[in-house]
């Protein structure tokens, strides 16, 4: 394993949070409006989180999560950020039937409104369901805000490489298995 590492998964600053707490595994994913020819895409399967406060939204939160939320300024960007963890990308599905969407709710910190925009939004391009296995970093990193982290991109390359040694899964390979296979069997069966 490479112990080193510099792309970044740009996520909501509350989605972040919950997967770093343990609280979800799965990010549902459609690209930001730069993503370039084809959309959203799995670049690589082991990236750094990168936690972004621009369009969070607390009414497309399940209640637990709206309070959580830092409201902010279209256009503003922090000084500096937190980057605490990284992730396996363990499955990427994409999905385009809503209730094979709609039966995933239980799995994720989004309410019902987020997926129907999601859905409408680009309508003929399916939702990216992604697994990630987390892993806490032994040293959290804060690293400078540039002017090219900005802007509605899923991936970047930030100018930092970040060690990956000594880090900590989140849950355990057990619980890990067992809430990832729950949602496949949900996406593969919906109700």
């Amino acid at each position: 394993m490479d112990l080193m590492l510099s792309l970044a998964l740009k996520e909501w600053a509350v989605a972040v949070e919950a997967l770093e707490a343990g609280e979800t595994i799965l990010l549902l994913r459609k690209g930001g409006i730069r993503e370039g020819k084809g959309g959203f895409k799995v670049e690589q399967n082991r990236v750094l989180l990168y936690p972004t406060f621009e369009h969070q939204k607390p009414d497309l939160l399940k209640s637990e999560y709206c309070k959580k939320v830092v409201s902010v300024e279209s256009g503003w960007h922090p000084e500096t950020v937190r980057i605490g963890s990284f992730a396996e990308i363990t499955d990427a599905f994409l999905v385009a039937h809503e209730p094979a969407i709609k039966a995933l709710l239980p799995y994720h910190i989004w309410n019902e409104q987020f997926i129907t925009e999601r859905l409408k939004w680009k309508p003929s391009e399916p939702v990216s369901v992604l697994l990630l296995r987390v892993y806490k970093l032994a040293e959290t990193r804060i690293i400078p805000y540039r002017q090219e982290y900005g802007g509605c991109k899923s991936w970047m390359d930030i100018k930092e490489l970040v060690s990956l040694e000594n880090s900590v899964a989140i849950l355990s390979d057990g619980e890990y298995n067992k809430q990832a296979n729950a949602i496949r069997q949900t996406i593969a069966n919906p109700v």
